[in-house]
């Protein structure tokens, strides 16, 4: 199967709404391969522009690294081409690095490059991170800005300049001096992807500053809506934007905002309550409550 360019991957990512699948687990928190399958089987009937596997929304953070690679090559399978395929890569430099071998090995299309553990690093720490990872792989990379690892606007110039496969920005923070600043001095020479924990709260206004898509978690359970917010998002079309805010995802975040970590728990709970369940989440995370998926469930039962 013929890969992307870095360049074609930039260019495809931005034409639509980005896929982030959750990771299925059985009871006792093995990976359910099969009914990974189906989910990715399901959601590839809808026009999406990537999938990023084992990201973020897919707990790619409690897999183990020859899980993760299971879980890519699931993906790289069932998707067969259908659109690109982006697999993860975090942890030290070397880790990050055998990371993104592991995913060009499996058949991804690009690499998200997550940002380290635990320790913190400065600037100049993280541009030569993330320029071993790209020079470590001929895929697309799309570095996440985000909790240790936030760039600012000069060091993604510089990692631009370095790294002819840099190919995507995703922001993870908000901050919209930052965002403004990145790409005044970047400019389309990027892709940008909105980053943040249930996009579809920011992107209208990051649509203003140069972040054409996003990761769109909900897509999971509710996919026809998470598209027809998107089409909304894109014409700027503020009444029907606001409105989908107000049914759907404000008082979806106010069951997301109990706890923390709810980001994800609540994804794998939307997915229970339309009756294609991927199991629990692991531990550290915790599964929402009884009482709070009934909540979910009704509310998305108004949305259908």
């Amino acid at each position: 199967m013929t890969h992307y360019s870095p360049a074609e991957l930039a260019a495809q990512l931005k034409t639509g709404l980005l896929s982030f699948p959750v990771t299925h687990f059985h009871p006792d928190l093995s990976f359910n391969e099969t009914a990974y399958r189906e989910h990715l089987s399901w959601l590839s009937q809808y026009d999406v522009a990537g999938l990023f596997a084992a990201g973020g929304t897919g707990e790619g953070f409690s897999l183990t690294t020859a899980e993760i690679d299971t879980v890519v090559r699931a993906a790289v399978s069932e998707v067969d081409g259908r659109v690109p395929v982006i697999a993860p890569a975090t942890g030290g430099t070397a880790t990050a690095v055998a990371g993104a071998q592991a995913a060009e090995a499996a058949g991804a299309d690009g690499v998200l490059l997550l940002p380290p553990y635990l320790t913190e690093a400065g600037q100049r720490g993280l541009i030569e991170h993330v320029s071993a990872v790209c020079r470590s792989t001929s895929l697309g990379v799309t570095v996440y800005s985000r909790a240790n690892a936030i760039l600012t606007d000069v060091s993604v110039a510089e990692l631009a300049d370095r790294n002819p496969n840099l190919v995507c920005l995703k922001d993870g923070v908000g901050n919209v001096e930052m965002m403004t600043r990145t790409y005044a001095r970047v400019g389309e020479r990027l892709t940008y992807i909105g980053g943040l924990p249930t996009a579809e709260t920011f992107a209208l206004p990051l649509l203003q500053l140069g972040y054409s898509t996003y990761s769109s978690a909900i897509f999971n359970f509710v996919p026809e809506f998470a598209l027809d917010f998107y089409a909304d998002v894109v014409a700027q079309d503020r009444t029907s934007v606001y409105q989908k805010l107000n049914e759907f995802v404000l008082p979806y975040l106010d069951i997301r905002d109990r706890t923390k970590g709810y980001a994800v728990s609540i994804v794998k709970a939307g997915v229970k309550a339309i009756g294609r369940s991927a199991g629990p989440v692991r531990p550290p995370l915790q599964d929402l409550t009884d009482d709070e998926l009934a909540q979910l469930t009704e509310l998305i039962g108004k949305i259908k």
